[in-house]
């Protein structure tokens, strides 16, 4: 159904739900009442007899929450270079389209952790001014890393404790309601080599500080071992990829209260189509690299406790931002999830990291959820198509009839 379409967030209405899933890891209800009211969850019922005129859905869950994306990005094969062939008008408009791809794919808030020029914290604005559609947006501005480090091309460089506080102010008086730094090397950056430190302890500690004397939330690209230590020794509330951690890092997660946000997707893309011969070479080594360290050590880390919530990394090669739910599968398929547990991940859990809902379905909540046509339970291939979405209670997508 087009936006423009959308049923009022005004009209009371009630579905009938088979499963209900209330974004915890409590038990999934069945036959239950969900009704909603302006824009929010009025109530969820034990499913009274004679509810025939009730619309009738066969599973409920809370729309998706996917704490790791580039909105100007849209999966080009090639990143960097993508980037640089792009104008600013160009990347702010792939960001509008990318926004809107994520709101019909049943993802309604997200954090993204880099772009240039403002061009998100602009679309986080518009949506919330409710000038275009998209979900809910927490964004970084520009990621904070090391000159001439990962990402320096949509980044603020840095080279001292006193810079990394400064880029952060800066951040802020753009619209920043993140903070993003870089620790480590990456796999997209010609270059950057994954395992090496970037951004010092001191650099970390002092931007991380800085953030979070302003009320921001910080995060870290950090894949290497050292790299991710020194963020979590800073204070980092997010580590974004984590794959090198080792059992000193779980403990700093645990003691810390720290998120791990493993971004399973965006390795598993590009080696899926390295066979394509559109990706560089030296990114495809890396990737490897990444990929032989990722499984083991994420899942060995959700098995000890660690924190773990959805993200994807949207807008890396092949990773497209209508496809979070493949983010929710391999944390399956890979981590050993249940898909009820990684449904919890990639709502409740990314949602309490990123601060913009709870992520849940229970009275008093904004009617952000999806409608769809089987139990997760049974199969989550199921979220790829929503039957329905809605956000504040406005059915952004109907296919149920």
């Amino acid at each position: 159904m087009p936006f423009s379409q959308a049923k009022s967030a005004h009209q009371q209405e009630t579905f009938r739900v088979g499963v209900f899933y209330d974004g915890t890891l409590a038990k999934a209800r069945r036959n239950v009442d969900v009704t909603i009211a302006e824009g929010r969850i009025l109530s969820v019922t034990e499913g009274a007899p004679g509810g025939e005129h009730l619309r009738t859905v066969p599973c409920m869950t809370p729309g998706l929450t996917n704490a790791h994306v580039h909105l100007e990005a849209s999966g080009e094969a090639a990143s960097q270079d993508a980037w640089s062939r792009s104008t600013q008008n160009e990347r702010v408009i792939a960001a509008v389209q990318n926004a809107r791809k994520s709101l019909y794919a049943g993802v309604t808030s997200v954090r993204d952790l880099g772009c240039s020029g403002g061009s998100a914290t602009s679309v986080a604005a518009a949506i919330a001014d409710g000038k275009i559609e998209g979900p809910r947006i927490s964004a970084a501005g520009a990621v904070i890393c090391m000159t001439g480090g990962h990402a320096w091309f949509l980044g603020r460089q840095v080279d001292s404790p006193w810079e990394a506080r400064k880029a952060v102010r800066e951040q802020l008086l753009a619209g920043a309601t993140c903070i993003k730094f870089i620790a480590t090397g990456g796999v997209l950056t010609r270059g950057a080599v994954p395992g090496n430190a970037q951004l010092t302890p001191e650099e970390l500690q002092a931007g991380i500080d800085e953030a979070h004397r302003h009320g921001l939330r910080t995060a870290a690209h950090a894949i290497g071992t050292l790299g991710i230590k020194n963020a979590l020794r800073g204070g980092i509330d997010s580590i974004e990829h984590g794959h090198m951690l080792d059992d000193e890092a779980i403990e700093l997660f645990k003691s810390n209260g720290a998120y791990l946000v493993p971004t399973l997707t965006a390795p598993t893309c590009i080696l899926e189509h390295a066979e394509d011969g559109k990706q560089p070479q030296w990114a495809l080594e890396k990737a490897r690299l990444v990929a032989r360290e990722m499984q083991v050590n994420i899942a060995r880390a959700y098995r000890a406790g660690v924190k773990v919530a959805g993200g994807s990394d949207a807008g890396t090669p092949y990773n497209f931002h209508d496809r979070y739910a493949y983010e929710v599968e391999l944390m399956h398929r890979l981590l050993g999830m249940s898909p009820h547990e990684a449904l919890h991940a990639a709502t409740a859990v990314a949602s309490e990291l990123v601060g913009l809902t709870n992520g849940t379905l229970a009275p008093g909540e904004p009617a952000d959820l999806l409608l769809l046509e089987r139990d997760i339970a049974d199969d989550i291939t199921t979220l790829y198509r929503p039957l329905g979405v809605m956000k504040n209670g406005s059915r952004i997508v109907d296919r149920a009839g």
